[in-house]
């Protein structure tokens, strides 16, 4: 393997410590029989094809798989509706009075929401659409703050066969209207503002600015959230409604459109290495039948009795399979909160936990750390019996972080599942299955039932121990099923590097007893608290500024974050190079993109190492942002470059 990932394998794999399911786990267990792996190796689209009876089918398929490389499909003939098996079916089994969800608003505010009341809500928001013009096919654009209209807006997009493109709250008015553009949306959902930590953000305001630029949108539906807090809310006559409004004037029937399997059901786009995001095209069966599956299984769920906490944002993918439609389509009840693990005080996510029971809890390891760095002293003045089962996403989780998660959250007897999944994937790939894998600290363990993955060398041959490359070798439901409107981009980016194999650029290793250990990213996408963010968007970013000539972006080891960004930008003649300049160009990324996109260090450099073609080497400034030996630099134009930016970044003006 390239240096790209392998060096951090130490990071990862301190010792040998081994932690066994808690005596008599297994006993409860629901994937405990060994004969539904045996299954799987056996006869993979048989066991997907059982995975997918679990749902309601108005007509069955006729082909569980048809595979024609990159391209698949999947219960091909099949027909269903997504918002029907999250609710109706429920409601219909005499489950309406379960709770589907208990909401919790960062002020303090909360609602308790059952399955029947979803199921209204959802089936008048279907109507509004429709009474919008919005038809089956049509792309609806989704701009909200984690309250409950979310997955309402969401669910009638699935209810009227309208595939929707859910856009992070935290994103900037020119990334709104890219995805806009891109996906051509015709309605856009938003809300007048959201709550972050005590403040409102301007979602409305937001979305005017975004759409100043851009002619597909013809109505707007604004959810009520911050009020006068906001201040006034300017609404466009003819084009924007509010979301009470029309809702009471909606009938309150709206029958399921009848969706083909292989349907689009959303858009969610995530960086690639072009500064253009990519729009990831997720289908109707297979995926549905994939994160109903993983949800139950990597987390031992009992929806008749569970409270289960996914700890995302719906404007990631994480928020998309694992509190909307995974949770939903198996009857479970969340939990779904709108604010951060620190507001109003850093009591908030183990007052949650004890005031609602949660017993299954799913988060970062940023998070983790997070916490850790606060003390024991937070969790540990609050009841959290109840929590069964641990979960991690969204990237790897160090050993110490494990190991304080299993001690101090879980009180040292709940199983921690840290999975391996993406964007593209739509679904958890390689886990461990509570009660059952025996867990390494740091390592995701081993691929689920039905998936095949295999880490592979430089040259494409698999690697049974060490470093390389993790790749998927077969098809699997919840594929991404291309990149909207660019299906040769789809092939280029995914199915090029190695033949017949998925890699989408995470380096990992292969232990002696075969678990499998995720390094992080090896291409030029940066992971930031689990989410992925390209070093091409925010180049571009900042290349916009009018006073940069050149910038270069990479991501540096973080013990909070994961990774954090650190530039190297070059200015253009005349422009002074202060911490008052490196703090304008931080803030112009945030605004750009998101403020999770904000660097963390800007480094002032009067040039970029380059190779004699005119390459970046973004390797060589890893090496100087992590503090690393340079290794060999005999390709550059100027060696003399990198101890220069060497010598500048140990001074990091631009810092939190």
């Amino acid at each position: 393997m390239s240096d790209a990932g392998g060096a951090a394998i130490e990071d990862y794999y301190l010792e040998e410590r081994l932690f066994p399911p808690p005596e008599g786990f297994v006993d409860q267990a629901v994937v405990a029989d060994p004969a539904i792996a045996e299954h799987a190796q056996r006869d993979v689209e048989g066991f997907w094809a059982d995975q997918a009876r679990a749902l309601d089918w108005f007509d069955e398929w006729h082909t569980v798989l048809e595979w024609d490389l990159p391209f698949a499909k999947w219960f091909v003939g099949g027909t269903l509706n997504v918002s029907y098996n999250c609710l109706d079916r429920h409601v219909a089994a005499g489950l309406g009075d379960r709770v589907a969800i208990h909401w919790e608003g960062e002020p303090g505010d909360t609602r308790t929401i059952t399955y029947s009341e979803l199921l209204a809500d959802v089936e008048r928001f279907s109507n509004v659409l429709k009474g919008l013009g919005v038809r089956r096919g049509d792309r609806v654009a989704i701009y909200m703050p984690m309250i409950p209209e979310l997955p309402v807006a969401m669910l009638a997009c699935t209810r009227v066969g309208a595939p929707h493109s859910v856009v992070f709250g935290g994103f900037s008015p020119d990334a709104l209207r890219d995805r806009i553009d891109d996906a051509q949306a015709k309605v856009l959902v938003t809300a007048d503002g959201g709550w972050r930590r005590g403040s409102v953000v301007a979602l409305k305001e937001n979305a005017d600015s975004a759409l100043a630029d851009t002619a597909s949108i013809e109505h707007v539906v604004v959810a009520r959230r911050t009020g006068e807090s906001g201040g006034v809310t300017p609404m466009t006559e003819g084009r924007d409604h509010w979301w009470d409004e029309v809702m009471a004037g909606a009938e309150a029937s709206c029958p399921p459109e009848h969706m083909d399997a292989e349907d689009l059901l959303y858009l969610l786009y995530t960086s690639g290495t072009t500064a253009k995001p990519k729009g990831i095209m997720h289908s109707t069966g297979g995926y549905l039948t994939q994160v109903a599956y993983t949800h139950r299984a990597v987390f031992d769920l009992h929806a008749d009795r569970d409270v289960y906490w996914c700890a995302a944002d719906i404007g990631w993918v994480t928020g998309h399979s694992y509190i909307v439609y995974g949770p939903l389509a198996n009857g479970a009840t969340s939990v779904m909160y709108e604010g951060t693990p620190d507001f109003p005080d850093k009591d908030r996510w183990w007052d949650i936990i004890e005031r609602y029971g949660v017993t299954i809890l799913y988060c970062a390891p940023t998070a983790i750390r997070t916490f850790m760095k606060w003390g024991n002293e937070f969790p540990e003045r609050h009841d959290m019996s109840s929590l069964r089962v641990l979960g991690s996403v969204g990237e790897p989780i160090n050993p110490e972080a494990w190991v304080w998660y299993w001690t101090h959250i879980g009180g040292g007897h709940c199983p921690v599942v840290d999975t391996w999944w993406q964007t593209e994937t739509g679904a958890i790939m390689i886990s461990p299955l509570p009660g059952v894998t025996t867990c390494k600290p740091g390592s995701a363990t081993f691929p689920l039932p039905g998936i095949g993955a295999e880490v592979v060398d430089d040259a494409g041959e698999k690697v049974e121990r060490g470093g390389g490359y993790l790749t998927l070798t077969r098809p699997w439901p919840s594929m991404l099923r291309g990149l909207y409107g660019d299906p040769e981009r789809y092939r280029q980016t995914y199915w090029s590097r190695f033949e017949g194999r998925y890699f989408a650029g995470d380096g990992a290793k292969v232990d002696d007893d075969g678990y499998f250990w995720l390094l992080g990213r090896v291409d030029d996408v940066m992971n930031v608290s689990g989410h992925r963010i390209s070093t091409a968007e925010v180049e571009s970013s900042l290349v916009n500024h009018p006073s940069v000539a050149e910038a270069a972006v990479v991501g540096a080891k973080d013990d909070t974050t994961g990774q954090a960004i650190i530039a190297f930008v070059t200015l253009k003649a005349g422009q002074d190079e202060t911490t008052e300049h490196g703090e304008d160009l931080r803030g112009h990324v945030a605004r750009h993109i998101g403020s999770i996109a904000r660097p963390r260090t800007v480094i002032f450099t009067d040039e970029l190492p380059k190779t004699r073609s005119g390459k970046i080497m973004r390797r060589l400034l890893r090496d100087v942002a992590e503090g690393r030996d340079l290794g060999d630099t005999t390709t550059l134009a100027d060696p003399r470059v990198v101890e220069e930016i060497r010598r500048l970044s140990t001074t990091r003006p631009t810092e939190d």
